[in-house]
């Protein structure tokens, strides 16, 4: 699947609801659904740095394609990460350098988070674009 056709399915997803309320309760659902980050990456250089709450974020490269892990230890922005990882992960550099992340817009996001949510959010968004520019520039790709 694309990562186009990733953010199609979560925007139609999030369409289903309304009410702002149901759609937090997907998200923190998404977060709830996301694996936990094995202890040994819980370490200071994969915090992410602007985020409010403590947000892990470890990547590795397999057959070309950047694996992105990730937790959160607040509930909403889990969901957050579960979504950007849903979105990037198994894909190449290339791919997630080249994207257009128009489902942060589509779905409402912006305006729905707040300020310092929606600093995490694009800090996370960086620094997932950073490992993709890190695993290219060794040819990882």
């Amino acid at each position: 699947m694309t990562i186009n056709e990733i953010q199609n399915e979560i925007v139609e997803e999030f369409n289903q609801f309304d009410d702002w309320m149901d759609k937090y309760s997907l998200l923190i659902d998404l977060g709830n659904s996301l694996e936990g980050l094995d202890e040994k990456y819980k370490t200071p250089q994969n915090i992410i740095e602007g985020c409010q709450s403590r947000v892990w974020l470890n990547a590795e490269v397999k057959d070309g394609k950047i694996i992105y892990e990730g937790e959160s230890d607040a509930i909403l922005v889990k969901g957050l990460v579960a979504l950007l990882i849903r979105v990037f992960s198994g894909h190449t550099p290339d791919e997630i350098l080249n994207t257009d992340l128009y489902f942060i817009d589509k779905i409402g996001l912006k305006e729905h988070l707040s300020p310092t949510r929606s600093n995490g959010l694009l800090a996370m968004v960086k620094q997932m674009r950073i490992y993709a520019i890190a695993f290219k520039a060794k040819g990882e790709n």
